[in-house]
């Protein structure tokens, strides 16, 4: 058992931080800016709740962050109350949020000048992967502290993988998203185009997807999406932010993504349909206006 914090109550947070005390066993403190969050979940699982990041992560062994952008991510960390100014020596703090890889490094500087130590980890699975306790985990960071938060992951992963140094983590969650938009158009033309040829969709997945058109946003997401269906997971807005970290970073490092850039675009047209809660899979709703 260890003491842990966790900063960010939001859909993936707050199962992670279940999992951390029901499953995990450990002696759990929350935050959330939406304190009545915090106290639904001490409600529901036990442990305390912190009323700043910087109380929150006192006395901790490790601290978990899973909020919004690099913007949120610079207050709950560096803020007046930001956790980092909490942190004791030897902790190690993991940041589960999908951020930028350039935000990663800087606070991994700032961790070590601080006697702690920092762990990029964004997370892959969405809301059912997090409620479920079985997401993909990509880490970035020094090795031994990766094996001392690993053992404390496992709590809500299925797998987690130490990609490389500081930053490793949020670059491979860009390749990550990278192929996701791509397989997800993908999906979309060609369940719109069955549809229109008039083929038993049903039966074509059953046919395809034992072939190499097999993935898993087919499998748990084309009766969804025939039957335009949104309103759950991973949202447009989400997948939008992610997308320009990704468009920004191959600028820096000079990669090609036409692609991303051209999907990015298709996802700004569902935001003006109305749909920037939907879920991903909603790319289809563009083609059957």
């Amino acid at each position: 058992m260890a003491k842990v914090a966790f900063l960010g109550l939001g859909v993936m947070g707050y199962p992670m931080a279940g999992h951390l005390k029901a499953k995990g066993g450990h002696d759990v403190t929350v935050y959330n800016r939406t304190p009545a969050k915090a106290e639904k979940w001490v409600g529901q699982y036990g442990g305390r709740s912190a009323k700043t990041p910087k109380e929150a992560a006192a006395d901790q062994d490790f601290v978990m962050v899973c909020v919004g952008n690099d913007n949120d991510l610079r207050d709950v960390m560096l803020g007046p109350n930001g956790a980092m100014h909490g942190v004791k020596a030897g902790a190690v703090l993991v940041d589960h949020t999908t951020a930028s890889a350039e935000i990663a490094r800087e606070f991994y500087a700032e961790a070590k000048k601080r006697g702690f130590d920092f762990v990029d980890a964004p997370v892959s699975g969405g809301q059912a992967g997090a409620e479920n306790g079985v997401l993909t985990v990509m880490c970035g960071g020094d090795p031994e502290p990766f094996g001392r938060a690993e053992k404390v992951i496992a709590a809500y992963a299925r797998a987690c993988n130490l990609l490389g140094a500081a930053g490793s983590g949020q670059l491979a969650k860009m390749v990550n998203q990278i192929c996701i938009a791509g397989i997800v158009q993908g999906l979309a033309e060609g369940l719109s185009f069955a549809k229109h040829a008039g083929l038993d969709i049903d039966k074509l997945i059953a046919t395809i997807s034992k072939g190499a058109a097999q993935s898993w946003q087919m499998e748990n997401r084309y009766k969804t999406m025939v039957a335009g269906k949104f309103d759950f997971g991973f949202a447009v807005d989400w997948m939008r932010k992610d997308l320009a970290i990704c468009l920004a970073e191959a600028n820096r490092n000079g990669a090609l993504l036409p692609m991303s850039a051209l999907v990015d675009q298709f996802y700004a047209e569902v935001q003006q349909m109305g749909g920037k809660r939907w879920d991903t899979s909603s790319l289809i709703a563009r083609l059957e206006r």
